[in-house]
């Protein structure tokens, strides 16, 4: 069955379904998204974030860990995302995991197809989830990143970088932009 002609299903029903699917899927209010093809510039910005997180994690000497695209988070019982990047603290999780349950840092790359839900979508759907304290939202194709961080109560703060080190905290890390456009 092709993913347009799925019924709506629960986050926990996708993510087998998922698991089983050539490509790869989000679920939005119940409702299976297929993403989109990416372009050279997302990929390797995915992979630079990726790699700038590893490595702020290694210079904190901290026992977090970063995943790159390809484990999903659960936002409610109906939608399941899958950021290009993250970071959550604990155990290690165990290695058949699907889902990660509490996330501190999620990062999505924009794309022309995304952009618009990465922005706003994401950004409410995110802070669904209590453990998230940054949504970073980044820009392949020029230097700036959008740092979304969880405030008082309800507060979302929001700044813009365009150079020097996005400060993460919590966990305490520091994220250099030159990490992340050094191309």
């Amino acid at each position: 069955m092709s993913a347009a002609a799925k019924p709506k299903m629960t986050a926990e029903e996708f993510v087998v379904w998922a698991e089983a699917q050539p490509g790869r899927y989000e679920l939005v209010d119940g409702e299976v998204l297929a993403q989109a093809s990416e372009r050279l510039a997302h990929a390797k910005t995915k992979g630079a974030v990726y790699v700038a997180l590893l490595d702020a994690v290694r210079r904190a000497g901290a026992p977090w860990h970063v995943l790159p695209d390809g484990m999903a988070v659960r936002v409610d019982a109906s939608t399941v995302f899958e950021p290009d990047a993250q970071l959550y603290c604990g155990p290690e999780l165990a290695p058949d995991t699907l889902l990660v349950r509490e996330p501190l840092i999620v990062v999505e790359v924009l794309s022309p197809s995304t952009g618009r839900n990465d922005a706003l979508g994401k950004l409410e759907g995110y802070f669904l989830i209590p453990s998230i304290a940054h949504y970073l939202i980044i820009d392949p194709d020029t230097p700036r990143v959008i740092h979304q961080r969880r405030g008082e109560g309800r507060d979302i703060l929001t700044r813009v970088y365009h150079d020097g080190d996005i400060a993460l905290d919590p966990p305490g890390l520091s994220l250099p932009l030159s990490a992340i456009y050094a191309r």
